[in-house]
């Protein structure tokens, strides 16, 4: 499906694409589910992917509670840029390695029901307007929510089937 351009496709792809990577994991055998991917990928494990998520929805979060309030906020977090981010996602993974999967699940969870209550608390002229928010600088809101929901799913499944095979 093409990237979302409305608040109900927004929704539904982000929804779609959650339950598609729950349903894929609940499906592999306990030791794929909690086996080593292959070396060279930086998310380690089922585990590592989710977090990584988890952690995404938190950052975006952060954006737009200080984006709102008027302050622009340090994106993609403090000490890096779109550049150099590789560097936080190194130092996510560290953050959560002792998180077992049934608790980085319910983490991912709560996290993506938080995001879609921000979706959900805008109208579509709200969140696909470019530039109607300062710190979203040329984009729109919903740019955002798309690259840390429906897209970002889809790039979980995608990397979860290939180091699951």
């Amino acid at each position: 499906m093409p990237r979302p351009k409305t608040k109900s496709e927004l929704l539904n792809l982000s929804q779609e694409n959650f339950d598609k990577l729950l349903n894929f994991i609940d499906n592999l055998t306990p030791e794929k589910r909690e086996g080593q991917f292959p070396k060279g990928n930086l998310n380690r494990n089922v585990k590592d992917v989710l977090m990584h998520l988890h952690h995404w929805h938190l950052l975006l979060h952060e954006w737009y509670t200080v984006g709102m309030s008027g302050t622009k906020p340090e994106m993609p977090a403090p000490g890096y840029t779109w550049k150099n981010y590789s560097g936080l996602n190194i130092e996510i993974n560290k953050k959560y390695k002792n998180i077992s999967l049934e608790e980085a699940n319910k983490l991912l969870k709560k996290s993506h029901q938080n995001v879609m209550q921000l979706i959900n608390a805008h109208s579509n002229e709200e969140l696909f307007t470019k530039k109607k928010y300062k710190w979203t600088g040329s984009t729109s809101l919903g740019a955002y929510l798309v690259s840390s929901t429906s897209s970002h799913y889809d790039w979980a499944i995608k990397l979860t089937k290939k180091c699951t095979k």
